[in-house]
């Protein structure tokens, strides 16, 4: 069931190929464990799917991972059910671990202005990197979603790009000045350079000509931001410009829609900036303090 069950996740559920990989390396796991236990897949229940992931947490998987491996089962039992293979579905009785969210670097304004403001290296590939940093913090995009641009994406009249994210679901992007200076001089200087008739529309380019990679992309920004003295990646920059408009007067919705967030309890991560500075102004402000 595992190759029909793939194309529902990305046919019909939207699900991105790294979601799909994750799941089907979960579910053979799961296959494994039944079969070494003497169980059919007809036989899917609570108690045996706590029992592999007991065996998961004994072992050392962390929080994230039993959290994605409940999601995994959950999506599976109710294809399974949907199939006729499954007479109930076991899923809805499975909780899945509390997610503690870690937050990732974030660069107060200054750093930001000052990483940013770095003259970039008279080379494709540094024209690039500053391009790749500049667009990330100006649009807030996920760095697999600069990846995936290509040139008509990017509006000049309006000053915006077109990002498509998680689900396929595409928004649409404002973009400072500063980052498209930034574009403009890797389009004019950079990316001919790099383009071969592989290249196709892509915006970004590696070494080879082809579309940037996102592991390359990543590279770029640690090295781009190391090299200003900030420990930070492609999410501490997203999570920066979010947490940079908070701090600027914009509202949360206006600040989910940016991110491409599909529910308001993503995006309320980052209000902790938001009471972070109302302590600061009340300690400042209120007389009994």
């Amino acid at each position: 069931m595992l190759e029909p069950f793939a194309a529902h996740l990305s046919g019909e559920l939207g699900r991105s190929p790294h979601t799909v990989r994750g799941y089907l390396a979960d579910l053979r796991s799961l296959l494994a464990h039944l079969e070494e236990t003497g169980h059919e897949v007809a036989e899917l229940d609570v108690p045996l799917v706590r029992a592999w992931l007991s065996r998961a947490r004994d072992a050392g998987a962390s929080r994230a991972t039993i959290a994605r491996r409940v999601a995994a089962v959950r999506a599976f039992t109710r294809f399974l059910h949907r199939e006729g293979v499954l007479a109930t579905d076991p899923g809805p009785r499975l909780a899945g671990p509390a997610q503690h969210r870690s937050l990732p670097t974030v660069l107060d304004e200054r750093q930001a202005a000052e990483a940013l403001s770095r003259a970039p290296a008279e080379s494709p590939v540094g024209l690039r990197r500053h391009a790749v940093v500049e667009m990330l913090y100006a649009t807030g995009v996920r760095v697999a979603e600069l990846c995936a641009l290509d040139l008509e994406d990017v509006d000049r009249e309006r000053n915006t790009v077109r990002a498509v994210g998680k689900g396929d679901k595409e928004r649409t992007v404002p973009v400072g000045a500063p980052a498209l200076d930034a574009l403009d001089a890797w389009l004019a200087e950079g990316r001919p350079e790099l383009a071969t008739g592989a290249s196709g529309a892509a915006v970004f380019l590696g070494a080879r000509g082809g579309r940037l990679g996102v592991r390359q992309a990543r590279e770029d920004v640690h090295a781009h931001l190391s090299a200003a003295g900030v420990d930070s990646g492609p999410h501490g920059l997203r999570h920066s410009a979010a947490t940079h408009l908070l701090n600027g007067g914009a509202d949360l919705r206006s600040v989910q829609e940016f991110l491409g967030h599909a529910s308001p309890r993503s995006t309320q991560v980052y209000t902790h900036v938001s009471v972070e500075r109302l302590r600061d102004t009340y300690r400042r402000a209120h007389p009994r303090a």
